[in-house]
C-alpha cells in the first residue's frame, strides 16, 4: 500500500490506521512546505480531534514524542496562528486546539504579511541604485506583493464560498 493521499486505493479503512495515516501524510506536506515533520504530526493529529483541546501530554502519548519536544512545537505553531491553547475552568493543564477554520485565519494573515513585505520594498527602493539587479528584485517584490494584496481578496472569496457551501448543507 502506498502513502500517497491522491489515491483512494491507499488511504487505510480502519478509523485508527487511517488517524495514524492522514497524520503523516499531513506531517510529510506540512515538511515539504518547510515546518518541521514534529510540528506537522502535532497540526494533523489537531486537525483530526473532535476534542474542544488536547493536553501536551496526550499529543507526547499519542504522536509517540517527547513532552518537550511538543511544547517546543506547540509555541512555534501558535506564533503561526495554526494553534491556539485553551483554559479549562478549574484545571492547570493548557489544552491545544485548532480554529474551524484555521485556512481563513491564515488568508488574513497572509494579507498583513503581503502589506508588509510591500512597505519594506518601497523602503528598500529608495536605497538601492535604480537600473541595478538588485532595484529590479526589489521592483518586482513590491510589486508582486501589492499585485497580490490588490488583486487577490482571497480571505473575501473564501468567506463567500463558506456561506454559499453552508447555504447548501
Amino acid at each position: 500500500m502506498t502513502s500517497d493521499p491522491r489515491h483512494p486505493e491507499s488511504v487505510p479503512a480502519q478509523k485508527a490506521e487511517f488517524h495514524t495515516w492522514f497524520v503523516d501524510a499531513f506531517a510529510g506536506f506540512w515538511q515539504g512546505g518547510g515546518g518541521t515533520r514534529i510540528g506537522g504530526r502535532i497540526a494533523g493529529y489537531l486537525l483530526l480531534s473532535d476534542a474542544d483541546g488536547v493536553s501536551a501530554d496526550e499529543l507526547a502519548r499519542e504522536l509517540d514524542i517527547s513532552r518537550g519536544s511538543v511544547s517546543s512545537h506547540v509555541r512555534k505553531l501558535e506564533q503561526g496562528g495554526f494553534v491556539h491553547r485553551v483554559r479549562r475552568p478549574g484545571a492547570r493543564t493548557h489544552y491545544f486546539a485548532m480554529d474551524a477554520d484555521v485556512w481563513g485565519g491564515f488568508l488574513k494573515q497572509e494579507q498583513t504579511y503581503l502589506a508588509n513585505q510591500r512597505a519594506l520594498a518601497e523602503r528598500a527602493l529608495e536605497h538601492v541604485a535604480a537600473g541595478g539587479l538588485a532595484h529590479e528584485r526589489v521592483r518586482n517584490m513590491r510589486d508582486y506583493m501589492g499585485w497580490m494584496v490588490d488583486n487577490r481578496a482571497l480571505d473575501t472569496e473564501w468567506a463567500r464560498f463558506k456561506a454559499e457551501r453552508d447555504a447548501q448543507a
